[in-house]
């Protein structure tokens, strides 16, 4: 399967890269989109190391002709989204596309499922807006969530918003594949 994973900026971001590794072994293709927040935790250079394939991270990209979004949207079988902050949510929610992550969930074709696996702290994970912007996402048919777990957070707070176990995440991953082409 031809896995996208877009990576956000949290301190969860660096559990992404096992994340990688784990697919690679099961035989999938992965390829990696960072926002730029995510490269401020782990540098597009692991991801491009542990996939093998470049990282994108901008939308316009001077060294690449092609139109990135439009390429990976038809390149991925599944898109998941890991760890998907609550910025990332409300855009996609509300179908903004101002990045090269955003922009290629929503050119990618309806056979293409979303999963999300969000990660922030507690009390945002809790807001009305961010479960709203969940809801939203839900309710389209093409984007499933795998909730954040409770758990001391990297702020020091425990509670709901840890980024849910690799084992769960790999599962949710496993269960799109008969979605796949």
């Amino acid at each position: 399967m031809n896995v996208l994973l877009g990576v956000c900026g949290g301190i969860a971001a660096y559990k992404a890269c096992e994340l990688v590794r784990r697919l690679r072994e099961a035989g999938d293709e992965v390829s990696v989109v960072m926002t730029e927040a995510a490269t401020r935790f782990v540098t597009p250079l692991t991801f491009a190391t542990l996939s093998g394939h470049p990282v994108g991270g901008d939308l316009f990209d001077a060294q690449d002709a092609s139109i990135d979004h439009i390429r990976l949207a038809r390149w991925a079988d599944a898109i998941v989204i890991a760890p998907a902050t609550a910025h990332t949510l409300a855009r996609l929610a509300h179908g903004l596309a101002d990045d090269l992550l955003s922009t290629l969930v929503l050119a990618a074709e309806p056979r293409v499922k979303v999963l999300v696996a969000p990660a922030m702290n507690t009390v945002m994970w809790e807001h009305p807006l961010v479960q709203r912007n969940v809801e939203i996402l839900r309710a389209t048919g093409r984007v499933q969530c795998v909730a954040p777990v409770s758990k001391t957070l990297a702020c020091g707070e425990t509670g709901v918003g840890g980024l849910a176990d690799e084992a769960t995440i790999l599962a949710a991953i496993a269960a799109l594949r008969p979605a796949a082409r």
